[in-house]
């Protein structure tokens, strides 16, 4: 189970339920789509054409969570979402999810709704509402972007992964005996061990980018603190 609420492979979950959250996928990316325009300027564009090369690449390196058994890579949700924002940051991965399914087979093609309605747009929306509220409150430097990026992560990652439980619970194709909470249960443990793996290299990646240029970052300039003279900005964004 270890990978499936990244990319769930073809006949894990039943055709209705595949094909209802396509539509719920399909209607989250019409809204970024026309959203994404606001945001989208001269930074901005081959941001995200970046951003969605790098998530792409690295969601090729597994990395190993021994205590769990199992192994993991980056979602890349929290990554999108504080670089990019949320409306271009979902659009990032799904391009990404679409790819590794039609050229390299990663995941089901018929199952893609139900990969980018996690990844895309559950891991990416909690990711950025909790990038939000912690940026708000904690100071605007190294340190505390890189506590709000890592702690959007590890969330967002194990929230992604209830995501499919929840998917599972509504069209899985195996019988697990009622045992739908142990299913959440090693969802929950693996992911949250995956989390922290994905939170210390968004959290590296994103503080890199914001030392050298914070006028990249999209949620250093969006997101506006609550008291600006209270805080110290990161890199002169204000």
């Amino acid at each position: 189970m270890e990978n499936l609420a990244m990319h769930i492979s073809n006949g894990i979950i039943d055709g209705p339920v595949a094909a209802i959250f396509a539509v719920i996928a399909l209607a989250a990316l019409a809204l970024a789509v026309r959203r994404a325009r606001q945001d989208l300027d001269d930074r901005l564009a081959p941001m995200a054409g970046l951003v969605a090369a790098f998530i792409f690449a690295v969601q090729m390196l597994n990395f190993p969570i021994f205590t769990a058994g199992v192994s993991g890579h980056l979602l890349g949700g929290a990554l999108a979402a504080m670089l990019v924002g949320p409306w271009v940051g979902a659009l990032c991965i799904a391009v990404v999810l679409v790819v590794q399914a039609l050229v390299f087979g990663d995941g089901g093609v018929a199952m893609l709704g139900l990969s980018i309605t996690n990844m895309g747009v559950i891991a990416v929306g909690v990711a950025y509402l909790l990038i939000a509220l912690l940026l708000r409150v904690l100071p605007r430097t190294p340190a505390g972007l890189a506590v709000s990026a890592f702690v959007a992560a590890l969330v967002s990652v194990v929230v992604a992964a209830m995501g499919f439980v929840l998917q599972y619970w509504l069209g899985g194709t195996a019988d697990l005996g009622g045992n739908l909470a142990g299913l959440a249960g090693t969802m929950a443990v693996s992911h949250l061990f995956i989390g922290i793996g994905e939170g210390l290299i968004t959290a590296a990646t994103v503080v890199t980018v914001a030392k050298v240029r914070p006028d990249l970052v999209y949620a250093l300039r969006a997101l506006k603190p609550v008291a600006p003279a209270a805080v110290a900005p990161l890199g002169g964004v204000r």
